[in-house]
Formats: C-alpha cells, sequence, structure tokens
C-alpha cells in the first residue's frame, strides 16, 4: 500500500532522521533485553509509541506496560476472528495497564461481501488482507512515530532476519520487535512467571492465530505459521512485507 498523501520536504527530513535513529538503534539493542528495548522505545518515543497485538498472547503489551503504563496496544478486528481472540482482547483491556485500541476495517464483512463477492479470502486472499489489515493499520498508525510488534525470528524461514529495531519503509514508522531473538521456550517461561494473558486457541493445537477463515491446527515438528493459509503459498498477510 502507497503512502496516504503527498510526503513533504519536511517530513522527508523527519523521515532521514528516524530511519538513521531506528538503524543505529537496531545495532546497539542487538544483544539487549525485551524489556530494555521496550523501555528505549517508551522513553524515545512517549504517547507517540504503540503496540500492536493479533492477541495471540498479551507478552508484548505486557512488557511495554512496564516501560509505559496506559501505553496503546492496537487491535485489528476484521470482523473474522475467532471468539476466543475477541475475548482475550477484552481481557486484556479489563485486567492490564494498557489501553485498547480497536482498529476496523472501512467495510463491515457484509458490506465486502456486496462488493466484492463472499468469501474473498478464499478467493483472494491478499485483497482480503490488504482491505481487513494492511489499510486499517496503515491509517490507524497515522499517529504514531514507532510501532512494536511479537514478531519473533524462529516462527518461520520469512522472520528469521527481523530486527529488534528498524525502519518501516511502507509506513514511514520505527519498527520495534523487541521479542525478535526469543524462542517460544521463551515466550513460555515469561507468560508463566508474570501470568501473562494467551489466548485459550494455543492450547488446543492452533501454533498461530489469526483470522478464523485462513487459521488451522498444527501437526506436530511443523512451524508455527504452518496454519495460516494452509495449502496456499501465502505465508504473511503483509503487515510485515
Amino acid at each position: 500500500m502507497t503512502n496516504l498523501h503527498p510526503v513533504s520536504a519536511a517530513e522527508t527530513d523527519r523521515d532521514a532522521e528516524l530511519r538513521a535513529l531506528a538503524e543505529q538503534a537496531g545495532r546497539e539493542l542487538e544483544d539487549a533485553s525485551a524489556l530494555e528495548i521496550v523501555q528505549w522505545a517508551a522513553d524515545t518515543f512517549g504517547a507517540r509509541f504503540c503496540v500492536t497485538s493479533s492477541m495471540e498472547d498479551a507478552v508484548v503489551a505486557h512488557l511495554a506496560s512496564r516501560a509505559r503504563p496506559g501505553v496503546d496496544v492496537v487491535f485489528l478486528d476484521t470482523g473474522y476472528h475467532f471468539p476466543e481472540t475477541i475475548g482475550t482482547r477484552d481481557a486484556v483491556a479489563a485486567v492490564m495497564d494498557v489501553n485498547v485500541v480497536t482498529l476496523t476495517p472501512r467495510q463491515s464483512v457484509a458490506e465486502q461481501d456486496a462488493a466484492y463477492g463472499p468469501k474473498l479470502h478464499d478467493r483472494n486472499p491478499d485483497l482480503c488482507c490488504a482491505l481487513r489489515k494492511v489499510r486499517p493499520l496503515t491509517e490507524g498508525l497515522a499517529g504514531y512515530d514507532a510501532w512494536a510488534t511479537g514478531l519473533r525470528r524462529d516462527e518461520s524461514p520469512t522472520r528469521a532476519g527481523t530486527p529488534v529495531v528498524g525502519w518501516d519503509e511502507k509506513r514511514r514508522k520505527v519498527k520495534i520487535a523487541p521479542i525478535a531473538r526469543w524462542t517460544q521456550d521463551d515466550v513460555d517461561a515469561y507468560v508463566a512467571e508474570h501470568g501473562v494473558l494467551t489466548n485459550p486457541l494455543l492450547t488446543d493445537g492452533y501454533a498461530s492465530v489469526g483470522c478464523a477463515p485462513c487459521t488451522r491446527r498444527v501437526a506436530a515438528g511443523q512451524h508455527a505459521r504452518a496454519g495460516r493459509w494452509a495449502g496456499l503459498a501465502k505465508t504473511e498477510c503483509g503487515l510485515h512485507a
């Protein structure tokens, strides 16, 4: 998706500064702890820093709440989520020191069906993701300079090179992945130590949780995202492309 408005000279200068900041931080924080990385982001960007969460778990949201209580946690309600995912979002909003911000697509599922035909996710999953995930997130992040995600290098081959801090060229934001170096064992240990909320589907055979029509349980030995768009070459929704 392209930028939503022409970029001015002042914005170009600001982008160059943010990009340089991100690249420097990526090098200097590579070996830092996840909490130190999030603390850097919170100290550097203040209210213009947010966390995005698919509500697979609340690990990064919990980390960010320790660094900046009341931090914005952005959630994309695509209209296709499992009930368990919506329940996890509501629980996070109720019990954690965060401000959950729910983004929605421009069209409801019914409106999208009317415009493009039913089950667009089966016929053109890239377009469905663009309409229900990529565009809403790009618009929803407009008020922030930096955003944090739960990406991990061990999740799939496409994520193996994820920097702990990098530059999001598409959205012109600093992108933070504080748990990029973590393994699933690290995540499980943090959840157990801090009593962090997790999506109940993670104990029901799902290793990665997305929209219900495009998410399946995984078999033993498969990587975490093997259950996303099963049977298709697609491995990412486009949020992190």
